[in-house]
């Protein structure tokens, strides 16, 4: 599948197999970037808001990326030629 506006582009990364991709990129990248950078923190008792929302972010930056990387891979560059 390939995309060239915005709601096909939407269409692209909520196909199941590529939203399953996405999503599987998400949690193994995410988990490694979790345990090393705010695990040590969540065990030392040091759970605060900050700490809690990097860790959401550890797992939505390989998503959106992930998801970029599937757009631009399936991107129609010119779907008119002149």
């Amino acid at each position: 599948m390939s995309w060239s506006t915005g709601p096909e582009a939407l269409a692209v990364v909520v196909q199941r197999g590529n939203l399953r991709k996405t999503l599987t990129i998400a949690v193994l990248v995410g988990t490694i970037f979790f345990a090393t950078n705010q695990l040590g923190p969540i065990l030392g008792g040091h759970a605060s808001p900050e700490v809690l929302a990097k860790s959401l972010l550890t797992y939505l930056t390989p998503f959106c990326v992930s998801n970029y990387s599937l757009l631009m891979a399936t991107r129609v560059r010119n779907p008119n030629p002149l």
